[in-house]
């Protein structure tokens, strides 16, 4: 089936991954905000993690990228590439012992043993696309596939749930990175095509709309309207 964006936002919606807070509050990347995006509760049901791997795999054929492996960045997209890895293996034509890896990579790398090993809980093999759930500025995205790269892994992209449409704090966005890693950046979800559909639905107080228009003044790819 093709990706459908339409019903893939309503899912988001539907299972309050994004939303808003009463206060800021501080994420990984030492910014302070007022709205959320939490994939974690639908990765920890396995219903609602089967219909998010459909979106997922619709989206990989849709934008047409080719690849062997899904793999997870460690913790925060682990589980979602695996099931995605092992529902996408057995549909292929040639699918056998030896044919596709199943990879999870470890978040602390042991301090001995072979690269496999020391790094991954199986590694990836063939093209590799890197899995994560949201992109901030997009620092474990970046670590991950930096990472592969420098144990001799060929990216064939990095793909996000949710795209916060922030910029780093040199005013590059983590897809210009990438690119300059010669490895394509997709979303599946941009925040400012989320929050004006959030706010509709959860109507938020005026100032946490303004908290919001303030962060994206300061730290979004451009203003936003709420």
């Amino acid at each position: 089936m093709s990706f459908d964006q339409t019903a893939f936002y309503d899912f988001i919606l539907e299972q309050g991954i994004v939303g808003f807070f009463d206060q800021p509050i501080k994420l990984s990347s030492g910014r302070y905000t007022s709205w959320y995006v939490n994939w974690r509760n639908v990765s920890a049901d396995v219903f609602q993690l089967e219909r998010l791997t459909d979106f997922v795999l619709d989206f990989l054929a849709d934008k047409n990228v080719g690849f062997d492996c899904l793999y997870g960045t460690p913790d925060g997209a682990t589980k979602l590439a695996v099931v995605c890895q092992y529902k996408w293996a057995k549909l292929q034509s040639d699918f056998g012992p030896g044919k596709y890896p199943l990879a999870m990579g470890r978040k602390t790398p042991k301090d001995h043993g072979e690269p496999k090993d020391r790094y991954f809980v199986g590694a990836p093999a063939g093209r590799v696309v890197v899995l994560e759930d949201v992109t901030t500025t997009g620092g474990s995205l970046l670590k991950t596939v930096l990472t592969l790269q420098e144990l001799g892994y060929d990216l064939a992209g990095a793909v996000t749930l949710t795209n916060r449409n922030e910029v780093m704090d040199d005013g590059r966005h983590v897809s210009e990175v990438l690119a300059e890693q010669g490895v394509p950046y997709f979303n599946l979800s941009q925040g400012l095509e989320l929050l004006p559909l959030a706010v509709k639905k959860f109507k938020p107080s005026q100032p946490i709309k303004q908290s919001i228009i303030d962060e994206f003044k300061q730290y979004g790819e451009s203003e936003i309207m709420l």
